[in-house]
């Protein structure tokens, strides 16, 4: 009965979760028969619905999160080739665990055209998504970051400058 009414307000469905207790406290269902038959089918169904409905939940958001994530093109890290890449596999793997997000820390990619910088910021980002739960957001800068831009004072890009981690790729 509690799982029940747990994921019920997992759903944010309260409404649904107070009648189900009250049913359940007073034995108002009006079917129940003397052995609990009709209560455990009705309990079992609620169950498969609850499922059904936390499953579609989390699919609905895995997909406007990608969306709204705006990736030129969708990869992740089996796809990416780390012996035609100098790029450090153990970093990528530690990245991939987005721990840095804990933080509040930002992730930059710098290196030379066709590094993977777009493929790992990319698949980094997928993963953050589908098995992290993350928010994600997309930058492509071709020319370099606006507000770091290095004509700027140093007092006005110092603030901006600390809240980026960069990574050299």
């Amino acid at each position: 009965m509690n799982d029940i009414i747990s994921q019920l307000k997992t759903l944010k469905l309260y409404g649904m979760a107070d009648c189900y207790a009250d049913i359940q406290s007073n034995n108002l269902s009006p079917h129940l028969s003397g052995t609990g038959e009709f209560q455990d089918a009705t309990t079992c169904l609620l169950q498969q619905l609850l499922k059904a409905e936390a499953a579609d939940r989390s699919i609905r958001t895995i997909r406007y999160q990608m969306k709204s994530a705006k990736f030129p093109i969708h990869r992740d890290l089996l796809g990416f080739d780390f012996e035609q890449s100098k790029v450090d596999r153990s970093l990528i793997q530690q990245l991939a665990t987005l721990t840095f997000t804990d933080a509040a820390q930002n992730l930059v990619l710098v290196g030379g055209t066709g590094t993977g910088k777009t493929h790992l910021a990319t698949a980094l980002g997928v993963s953050g998504i589908q098995h992290h739960g993350k928010r994600v957001r997309f930058y492509l800068c071709p020319v370099g970051i606006p507000p770091l831009n290095w004509s700027m004072p140093w007092s006005w890009r110092k603030p901006l400058a600390n809240k980026v981690a960069w990574r050299s790729v």
